[in-house]
């Protein structure tokens, strides 16, 4: 599938589409200089001695070939390019539909002064524009107004850097390439019926719904629940794995929530000292969360995730579909964990939520895209979570010992929410955080449907020894993350546990 960008002469499609292309791992094709190499001169000359008819024919004939099955599927080694469009490669409804049905397009916006700015440094090589380069612009786009307003993935580039430009087109295409732990693609998209595993993992639950998908795949099916995410669980799946016929060369296919791709990936991880895995995650939490970043694990009765490993999947693809058979509670569940991004470093986001669940429902599709790009920036950084990935812990230090005081009552999503508050409240105790941080938190919180106060029959003195054996331990304290602000957060390090609670 490939990647078009297009838009207006001067809109940055071939100095972002590079970039993109760098970002995501993937070939860059500028359709002009496929067209130039064809004609065996530059576009001014063939426009020049054939006129634009001509040159749009030719266009359209060097898009067709870039879109042939065979073409697609050298490109990338199958995973598609990033192409750079003309400003009216489109024009041509044959030419639209071809490029919307091999991928998808974004139009590059920007205002007139910002192309102008561009377009001013090299305006002879752009024929329609030569001479009154502001006034022939100005007609252009009133011309195309229509056609360009027509397109419904766009992006104002205005005030951004290429490379936020660049970064903002991979959450609108919903792709990703990670390379900090192990090389790997996460995208949003359609599950194919036909993925490339031996073996699935699901759960009852989502079997239910979700295992028609994948027919083609021998499954295991296993009982849903945190509470089943534990060595017995990961003992049955080796076994199942060996039964089988599973080798170092095979791959598991995990088709669930956050359980479901913690215990996959563990058991991935260990079986024949490591195989590789697909996450195909069914739920919120797991698609903006657990299916990201490589961490897998099992709980102990002492704790959660204490047993585990770094073991990414090959492949994440996150399909927002697959959330409308969730339960609202689930839906919740998994907005706390997007209010968590939103508060680490995305305010944008984090505003998004507070407009209820009502419209995060309407806008899921960019509720999931944003959210993991957050927790994907962060993870790039700092895969083994030396230093700055720790900051994807907020709320989890209190929220794992809340959730499992409750004994799983609560859902992991509604004890990060009130983890979350709570650790703010304690920022702005010591001085950490503005005053009025944890009221911000929890007023959006609240307003999604989730709890945000420690209730009343979860005993804070069985929370203390849980909090202790957490996993960011060191020497003695336990590293939390704490907000400064909407956007920002700091990693403190806390001697006594009392103080947070």
């Amino acid at each position: 599938m490939h990647l078009f960008l297009y838009g207006p002469p001067g809109a940055g499609k071939t100095t972002i589409g590079k970039i993109l292309a760098r970002n995501l791992n993937l070939p860059f094709v500028d359709l002009d200089r496929i067209i130039e190499a064809n004609a065996e001169k530059p576009i001014p000359q063939i426009m020049n001695e054939q006129g634009e008819t001509a040159f749009r024919d030719l266009e359209a004939s060097a898009l067709k070939a870039l879109c042939s099955p065979l073409a697609e599927n050298k490109q990338g080694g199958g995973r598609g390019a990033v192409v750079a469009l003309g400003g009216g490669a489109l024009l041509r409804d044959e030419n639209r539909a071809l490029a919307e049905s091999s991928g998808k397009v974004i139009l590059l916006m920007a205002g007139l002064e910002t192309l102008l700015e561009r377009l001013e440094r090299d305006s002879e090589k752009r024929p329609l524009l030569a001479g009154d380069v502001r006034g022939k612009l100005t007609s252009l786009l009133e011309t195309r107004e229509e056609h360009y307003a027509s397109f419904p993935l766009k992006l104002h580039v205005d005030g951004k850097s290429a490379e936020q430009s660049a970064y903002h087109a991979q959450m609108i295409f919903g792709r990703h390439h990670l390379s900090a732990m192990g090389e790997y693609d996460v995208r949003v998209g359609q599950i194919p019926n036909l993925l490339p595993g031996d073996l699935i993992v699901t759960d009852e639950n989502v079997a239910k719904y979700h295992l028609q998908k994948l027919p083609h795949t021998p499954a295991i099916i296993l009982p849903p629940g945190e509470e089943h995410k534990n060595l017995e669980t990961v003992s049955r799946l080796w076994k199942s794995f060996l039964q089988h016929g599973l080798d170092r060369k095979s791959t598991v296919i995990a088709l669930g929530g956050g359980v479901i791709s913690d215990l996959t990936g563990f058991a991935a991880s260990t079986y024949m000292r490591g195989i590789a895995w697909i996450a195909v995650p069914t739920t919120l939490l797991a698609m903006v969360d657990a299916s990201l970043g490589g961490k897998t694990g099992i709980d102990l009765p002492e704790g959660k995730n204490l047993i585990g490993s770094f073991h990414p999947p090959k492949l994440v693809l996150a399909d927002p579909s697959l959330l409308l058979t969730l339960s609202d509670r689930e839906l919740r569940s998994g907005m706390a964990e997007v209010v968590k991004h939103g508060v680490i470093s995305d305010p944008e986001l984090f505003e998004m939520c507070s407009r209820g669940m009502d419209w995060a429902k309407e806008n899921i599709q960019t509720i999931v895209k944003r959210a993991m790009a957050v927790k994907i920036q962060v993870i790039e950084q700092d895969p083994y979570e030396k230093d700055i990935r720790a900051a994807l812990n907020l709320g989890h230090t209190v929220g794992h010992a809340v959730e499992l005081v409750s004994g799983f009552k609560l859902s992991h999503g509604e004890a990060v929410a009130i983890g979350m508050v709570t650790e703010a409240k304690y920022a702005e105790r010591i001085g950490i955080a503005r005053k009025g941080v944890a009221n911000m938190i929890g007023e959006v919180l609240s307003q999604l449907g989730l709890p945000v106060e420690i209730p009343n029959d979860i005993s804070r003195e069985e929370m203390i020894p849980l909090m202790r054996v957490d996993k960011k331990r060191s020497a003695g304290s336990i590293r939390f993350a704490l907000p400064v602000e909407i956007g920002r957060v700091e990693l403190v390090e806390v001697d006594v546990l009392e103080d947070v609670l």
